[in-house]
């Protein structure tokens, strides 16, 4: 065991949905697709004499994840800008907020291997996203399609002490942002960022250690990567009796190493003070307790709805309601088949649909498997009617045709042979053909009852029921023993 712990905190920074941005009429746009430079204006590129104005959608998202992380909602919250000069900071300063943020004092609960955990959000404000540089041989292409787009940060307390709790943290925000439809998650994409604030300390202590802020990391694995660099370094700092250094940090992907980019950075360090161009945003709390009226069911709540309705164990529901889209998914799947254990839809659900979109790389929304038709091939192999193989085999092919299942089963003969005078025959069949095998077998060799077990199954083209193969030919090899035991 360590004799140091992790102390870490995550800021996350997510670009909104709006259709425009956040001072500006300018349209929002993807970035990875469109001609750079293309959704700009004066206010967006700074321009001297513009001015800023808000966008109220832009603050309706952010109450919405306000509320649904149980924060307190200000009724008056100011813009401020912050003095920083960067090629992508046209302006020289972003108008973010500081002192007066929209949303303070919330929480969010995670599942951790010792159980909840509660992570206190410190805060949620409004600001504005930067451009975007692309480094070339000996220059630099700045692009301010991004500039001004509407950004939303959210600042957790330093509770996290481990790394699953890092990844339950993170992917559950992620989740709720995406339930709340104020940000798609698609990290490939820029749209959501990580910031960690990290420090060690002995195990035991209840005082933070010196903090180091990693940032601009664009997907969990260069989050968990960069995390757990620091925690090792800091570690063998201080077990050397070093000292760490407050800095702010980079992740160099190639190298597998964080970076110094610049040394300790304060809150003064960027001169915030009230943007003179905005008033003071005054939320009426009357739209407050509209927008909270319209929050939809969140993963945590859903995942113990689905346990308490469902019986589904507690990992079944967190792994359902990650994307909202699959949760339905299968809440349409249960209700389609009503005589199904829902606990046997999730296992099909999360097991063998999961595999053929992952093989696929589509999303369920793109599947051409309805919940329906899943719910109709659980249904035929709980009746009995197909067997697991079979069904399997079913599911694939109305994934890749879009055909129902009973039509495949049809066209394809694939009902269950469940008739055990005839499944008998063919085991009396399979004995005969393998007198070998069965000399053997009667000769202590009682493994290959497998192997015969086998062989009925390939002669029906793996369409027989396997519990009543293997009971009749449990009851064909136990008469050939008899018999063998009398001749001897």
């Amino acid at each position: 065991m360590s004799e140091y712990e992790p102390v870490i905190g995550l800021e996350i920074h997510a670009e909104l949905l709006t259709q425009s941005k956040m001072f500006c009429g300018c349209s929002v746009v993807d970035p990875t697709t469109s001609e750079p430079n293309t959704a700009v204006c004066e206010i967006c590129t700074g321009m001297p004499g513009t001015l800023p104005a808000i966008n109220q959608r832009a603050v309706e998202f952010a109450v919405r994840v306000g509320l649904a992380l149980h924060c307190e909602i200000n009724e008056t919250s100011v813009f401020a800008r912050k003095n920083y000069f960067y090629p992508d900071l046209p302006k020289g300063y972003q108008i973010s907020m500081y002192e007066l943020p929209l949303a303070c004092n919330g929480w969010l609960d995670i599942r951790t291997e010792k159980g909840e955990k509660r992570i206190r959000i410190r805060r949620v404000h409004l600001e504005e996203d930067t451009g975007k540089l692309t480094h070339c041989d000996g220059y630099s292409l700045v692009d301010y399609n991004r500039s001004g787009v509407p950004l939303l940060e959210i600042v957790s307390e330093p509770d996290m002490r481990s790394m699953q709790e890092v990844k339950s943290f993170s992917h559950a925000i992620r989740s709720f942002l995406r339930y709340l439809e104020v940000n798609s998650g698609d990290m490939e994409k820029g749209v959501m960022r990580f910031e960690a604030n990290v420090s060690v300390r002995p195990v035991g202590s209840d005082r933070l250690g010196t903090r180091t802020e990693i940032k601009n990391l664009n997907s969990f694995r260069a989050m968990v990567h960069a995390i757990d660099f620091e925690v090792d370094r800091q570690s063998k700092i201080l077990s050397t009796d070093g000292e760490v250094v407050q800095e702010t940090l980079g992740w160099d992907k190639a190298n597998g190493v964080t970076v110094s980019q610049r040394g300790k950075e304060e809150a003064h360090d960027y001169r915030y003070f009230p943007e003179p161009d905005l008033p003071p945003l005054h939320v009426d709390p009357a739209w407050t307790q509209q927008i909270r009226s319209q929050l939809p069911e969140l993963p945590d709540a859903k995942a113990a709805r689905f346990v308490e309705k469902y019986g589904l164990t507690p990992y079944a529901s967190d792994v359902l309601v990650v994307e909202r889209a699959v949760a339905d998914f299968f809440e349409e799947a249960v209700s389609a088949a009503a005589d199904v254990p829902a606990d046997k839809i999730a296992n099909w659900v999360t097991s063998d649909l999961f595999g053929l979109l992952n093989e696929a790389g589509i999303e369920i929304t793109e599947s051409k498997v309805s919940p329906r038709a899943l719910s109709e091939v659980v249904a035929m192999v709980e009746a009995g009617d197909i067997n697991a193989t079979s069904a399997k085999a079913v599911l694939a092919d109305t994934f890749d045709s879009g055909k129902t299942p009973a039509d495949i089963v049809a066209a394809k003969g694939l009902a269950q042979l469940n008739d055990t005078e005839a499944i008998g025959t063919l085991v009396q069949q399979v004995l005969q053909e393998n007198p070998e095998q069965v000399d053997l077998y009667l000769g202590g060799k009682v493994n290959l009852s497998q192997w015969f077990f086998g062989q009925v199954m390939q002669a029906t083209r793996g369409r027989a029921n396997p519990a009543v193969v293997r009971s009749c030919l449990e009851v064909a090899l136990q008469q050939l023993q008899k018999t063998h035991h009398a001749d001897s």
